[in-house]
């Protein structure tokens, strides 16, 4: 059963048949909202929206666990979490669709893990390809069937917000490796690999990151790539469903 993950922007998904709602509570505190079952183009699948339904839960506050936790007892065996972030390489330009392979973990106080000790016996769990080879190709050949331009490979720089960056930050995170910047990435990635469930990330970026464009990004320019970037993000993911039909 594939789970989709949806971020800024992706708080529902326009075609899809709602079949049942659950709720939002779990072992683990509440979820950001219930999860949603339904089926889009003949096929199942889950959905939840990362910042909740409206958005309103700041990264920094996502009970991570529970949503994780939500989509496993709903039944999930794959996730793809949808990410906005910022492009520190140059060239990845706003609007363009990114499937990273590699992730930089700078975010401080999250939950970050099922082995805590309390919840779960701790055990250590073994992170170092975060994103799920079959997957990150499945979206590739999805986005190449739909006639979508999308970049493969990159390290997603996971940061703690709700602010953004300086601009000596993002030349730190560029001498680090890191390629593309954002949020939400992280604990998600690796509660996933904890509950066995194979996870990719699709990413879409929706400004260059502090001091990499011309011009710093403003919340009118983000929200208009936002929403000419999501439809063909949910196009992406409706071909990614028919495929694994």
């Amino acid at each position: 059963m594939l789970a989709v993950i949806g971020g800024t922007g992706f708080g529902s998904w326009s075609g899809m048949e709602v079949l049942r709602r659950g709720g939002q509570e779990t072992p683990l505190g509440a979820a950001s909202c219930g999860v949603v079952e339904g089926r889009l183009n003949g096929q199942s699948l889950l959905f939840l929206a990362r910042h909740g339904q409206p958005h309103k839960v700041p990264p920094h506050r996502i009970n991570y666990r529970a949503n994780l936790w939500a989509l496993k007892q709903a039944g999930a065996t794959h996730v793809v979490g949808v990410n906005c972030v910022s492009g520190i390489d140059p060239t990845l330009a706003p609007g363009t669709l990114v499937v990273p392979d590699q992730l930089i973990d700078y975010t401080t106080g999250r939950e970050g893990s099922f082995f805590d000790g309390r919840f779960k016996p701790f055990q250590h769990v073994s992170f170092a390809w975060p994103y799920h080879r079959v997957w990150r190709e499945e979206l590739h050949a999805a986005a190449a069937e739909a006639g979508l331009p999308l970049t493969a490979g990159g390290v997603l720089g996971v940061v703690q917000g709700p602010r953004l960056e300086t601009a000596a930050e993002i030349r730190l995170m560029a001498r680090d490796g890191n390629t593309l910047v954002g949020m939400t990435g992280m604990p998600e990635a690796v509660l996933a690999r904890e509950l066995e469930m194979e996870y990719a990330s699709l990413c879409l970026v929706i400004s260059h990151a502090a001091g990499v464009g011309e011009e710093e990004p403003t919340r009118a320019g983000t929200e208009s790539v936002i929403e000419a970037g999501m439809p063909r993000v949910q196009r992406l993911l409706a071909t990614l469903l028919a495929r694994r039909a």
